[in-house]
């Protein structure tokens, strides 16, 4: 719930109040000019980073950070938190929390910071912790000083500055300080700077300032781009940098990842004689490298369970094969490097892939050599290309990517070194829903059907889980699927997962009371009672951003409805037609005779980067679907 602005009596009142009691005025709400206040949730008053980068092995970054929250939904933007480790050290950190007129309401010294481990369930990530403020407002709006130090060796990752990394905050003032020898080979890539009051207000061979100054509260817009490709940002990296106790120097991705393989990953493939023995027995005779890599991959995911830990605030290093071996956990880089050492055992190469790991897609940059990504997944060649490996998962097919490693480019550690290559795309067509049902209209209006729907693809990936819901978890899902058939009550629902040919099946009979509105001696209902499609796509006066639709998909449908007995057909919808640079829209009503109907349809969305001048035109064609999917016939009573 959005904050109530301050009448104009009580900003008298506060600031008679303010005077009075002689706060410091800086962090008053006051003091915020109103056009940081439009669309904002919070205003980030002041924050300065300053990285001062000592030699090699010797990195401290000083953080301030002002934040006037002016509702709830602003909470998250204090950010008063650090993650830690025995490389990564919070040598002070502290919290000062102001009301609305500026005057102190508590300290929140180190010691009253919650600190807590990064993983639940794990000793092997014992030393990997977080510490967070946890306070509660009690009011708005209210402001939030927090200051912060950090110590490090691992100078291999400098934190990238991004001065707005949220819609609906607004900026004052950012300011990024860098200090360097001159000698390491400092380098930094500028992102997104054209639309927005950012600036470089010192570049020498030892330092780097950046500045960025009263940029207003960016609106979310629907179908956008991520905030990272909107954004302003800035990367940085040095050639010559330590990382988990080791000197590193590349200028390319080769020497990148030369270094990689054989100063972080060597050494931690080792395992137990027994367990080498019983992989071998297990591969038996199989000579096929990639059968071998199926059989390993399935050892795997019975054997060990995931421990949810980002690359970086466990360490770059992989903690031992071997321990994995015993403990039967590990995080994304302990799981894939103990694949690999498996794999190692029967002489299947396999190789460390790094990459950022989410459903919104995003890139390793490759034309900036760093330290870079969040997750670690295994490739394994296969003939001219490779096949991905999600060691985490326990129930993903074999080179099954989904959507968290998809249609990016990532970094492959290979013992010659880096090499960027893309991961695999599902294709539009490929990520594919085919529905084939029937459905029974009685005379008082009353719908039982049955459907089957084998979802390919990207499609697969939000579909395959669905066998492991718990009853009531499962009945939700499935009215929220079909929230076009009020009353739905479902009958009875079975799964096939064909994990070899990555398709889905749900077979269901579900029925509900009402489907068909009689009013009279006519009824009406609409033809297309499995697969609406619903979205609403909201209309955005002077839209600024671009659009993008992520991953396209296409539904075929294929329904056959039998009409209640004594009712003929009144009326019929026509066909329809829609091409168009989005996507495709096809439907085609066929009268068997007086007692059935089939319903065809297939609709067809293209994946793609559009402009803000074209979203009017994607709005419309969403809306042209949604008409046509809610169609209806009309029935009158013989």
């Amino acid at each position: 719930m959005p904050y109530k602005l301050i009448t104009a009596f009580t900003v008298v009142l506060l600031l008679a109040t303010t005077q009075l009691f002689s706060q410091k005025s800086d962090y008053s709400s006051l003091a915020i000019s109103d056009s940081l206040k439009e669309n904002a949730n919070a205003v980030v008053r002041f924050n300065q980073t300053d990285i001062v980068i000592a030699s090699q092995r010797s990195m401290n970054i000083k953080t301030k950070r002002v934040v006037t929250v002016l509702n709830d939904n602003g909470n998250e933007t204090i950010e008063a938190y650090e993650n830690y480790n025995k490389s990564w050290t919070v040598r002070s950190i502290l919290a000062t929390i102001y009301d609305a007129f500026g005057k102190e309401i508590k300290k929140v010294k180190k010691g009253d910071f919650r600190d807590v481990s990064a993983v639940s369930g794990s000793t092997l990530f014992s030393d990997s912790r977080y510490i967070y403020l946890d306070y509660t407002p009690i009011q708005y709006p209210y402001t939030v000083v927090f200051e912060c130090e950090i110590e490090t060796s691992n100078t291999a990752f400098i934190p990238q500055w991004m001065p707005l990394n949220n819609y609906a905050v607004s900026i004052e003032k950012s300011i990024l300080n860098v200090t360097y020898p001159s000698n390491l080979g400092f380098k930094y890539k500028e992102f997104n700077f054209s639309n927005f009051s950012v600036k470089k207000t010192l570049e020498t061979p030892a330092g780097l300032s950046f500045e960025a100054s009263k940029i207003t509260a960016q609106k979310e817009e629907s179908v956008c781009p991520s905030a990272m490709s909107l954004f302003p940002r800035v990367m940085m990296g040095l050639e010559s940098f330590h990382l988990e106790g080791v000197d590193g120097n590349a200028k390319n991705w080769t020497e990148f990842g030369k270094w990689y393989n054989e100063k972080i990953l060597n050494g931690t493939t080792d395992l137990p004689e027994l367990t080498k023995a019983k992989i071998k027995a297990l591969v038996g005779t199989e000579t096929d490298p990639v059968k071998k890599a199926q059989i390993i991959y399935k050892y795997v995911q019975e054997k060990s369970r995931y421990v949810s830990i980002q690359v970086g605030i466990g360490g770059w290093k992989p903690m031992l094969a071997s321990d994995v071996d015993r403990l039967g956990y590990g995080d994304c880089k302990a799981l894939s490097n103990y694949t690999k050492a498996l794999l190692n055992v029967v002489d299947v190469p396999s190789y460390n892939v790094v990459l950022y790991g989410n459903p919104r897609k995003r890139d390793i940059e490759s034309d900036f050599v760093s330290m870079q990504g969040n997750h670690m997944i295994l490739a394994v060649p296969n003939k001219d290309s490779y096949i991905f490996l999600e060691c985490t998962s326990q129930d993903d097919p074999f080179g099954y990517q989904g959507t968290f490693t998809d249609d990016r480019n990532v970094l492959i550690i290979r013992p010659e070194g880096g090499e960027i290559v893309h991961t695999k795309i599902y294709d539009d067509m490929n990520n594919k829903q085919t529905s084939k049902g029937v459905y029974v209209i009685a005379e008082n209006g009353d719908f039982s059907g049955k459907i089957g729907i084998v979802s390919e693809g990207s499609q697969y990936n939000q579909k395959f889980r669905n066998d492991k819901l718990s009853p009531t978890e499962m009945e939700a899902f499935y009215k929220d699927y079909w929230s076009t058939i009020n009353n739905l009550k479902i009958k009875k629902i079975t799964f096939k997962n064909d994990a070899e040919k990555v398709s889905f099946t749900e077979n269901a009979e579900i029925s509900a009371v009402n489907y068909g509105n009689v009013s009279g001696n006519k009824m009406m209902f609409a033809l297309n009672a499995f697969n609406q499609s619903t979205q609403n796509v909201k209309r955005i006066r002077n839209r600024k951003n671009p659009m993008e639709i992520q991953r396209g998909y296409v539904d075929v449908d294929e329904i056959e409805i039998i009409l209640p007995a004594n009712f003929s057909i009144e009326f019929l919808p026509s066909n329809v037609e829609i091409n168009g640079k989005f996507g495709e829209y096809k439907t085609e009503i066929i009268k068997k005779d007086n007692t059935a109907v089939v319903y065809k349809r297939k609709f067809m969305l293209k994946k793609g980067l559009y402009t803000n001048k074209e979203y009017d035109e994607y709005r419309l064609f969403r809306e042209q679907i949604s008409k046509n999917d809610n169609a209806k016939i009309i029935l009158t009573k013989s």
